[in-house]
């Protein structure tokens, strides 16, 4: 669900971005007088849940503290512009030609190319930079990319795609066991660096222009996620 998913009183005098919607990030942006928080993983998925035990708990934290929710999940892997996918390629100098793998009507894997000459070492090292906590890289493909894919988050259900279209190289978050036999057979580079640190731009991003277009306070927050 794409939208505002819990209320507040109706004024906002603080912007806040989260990746997830959970207890510690809710208490965290109450805690920072945050009134209005944006999550890239909102509150309701199917099925849905009772608010029982930590749901409950969960949800008090927010209308004790008056906090709102704003959930904005694929719209923000994908947009051109403020997309988790897009920022991650602007950071690594990379040029979006494409996309393909639609879901909910949108292509959500970016197609990338470097902008510049470049080789998959100055790749991972670029990507090694950008995420402190790490990169797992499996490299079976060209050592001079021409084809880069972005798909932040997790990245399983489009590596069947990777070959058809082209793709040399894969950056994502994660991925499943046997898709390194995958690479292997496919001869893929594919770079992990973690479903919670690759998505992080988008929504800091979007609650940043908000709070501008507003004149209004913004903070991220971080919940050390190493997943």
């Amino acid at each position: 669900m794409n939208g505002l998913q819990v209320a507040n009183n109706g004024q906002v005098t603080k912007v806040g971005a989260a990746v997830d919607a959970g207890k510690v990030p809710f208490a965290k942006a109450v805690d920072a007088g945050i009134d209005f928080l944006i999550v890239h993983h909102g509150l309701f998925w199917d099925p849905p849940w009772p608010i029982t035990e930590s749901n409950y708990e969960k949800l008090r934290g927010l209308f004790d503290g008056n906090c709102a929710v704003y959930g904005c999940h694929v719209p923000l892997d994908c947009h051109p512009e403020i997309g988790n996918n897009a920022l991650l390629a602007k950071k690594l100098n990379l040029e979006p030609v494409g996309a393909f793998h639609e879901f909910e009507g949108n292509p959500i894997c970016l197609i990338t190319r470097p902008r510049a000459s470049s080789d998959r070492d100055s790749l991972r090292a670029a990507l090694e930079k950008q995420f402190a906590g790490g990169v797992t890289a499996i490299e079976y493909g060209s050592k001079n990319p021409t084809k880069i894919a972005i798909l932040t988050g997790s990245g399983a259900s489009v590596t069947g795609e990777l070959k058809s279209q082209g793709i040399d190289t894969f950056i994502t978050g994660e991925l499943k066991q046997n898709q390194f036999n995958l690479a292997q057979e496919d001869g893929l580079n594919l770079y992990l660096c973690g479903h919670y640190a690759t998505e992080t731009f988008g929504v800091a991003a979007l609650a940043e222009e908000v709070a501008q277009k507003f004149n209004l306070p913004y903070e991220f927050i971080a919940t050390e996620c190493p997943l």
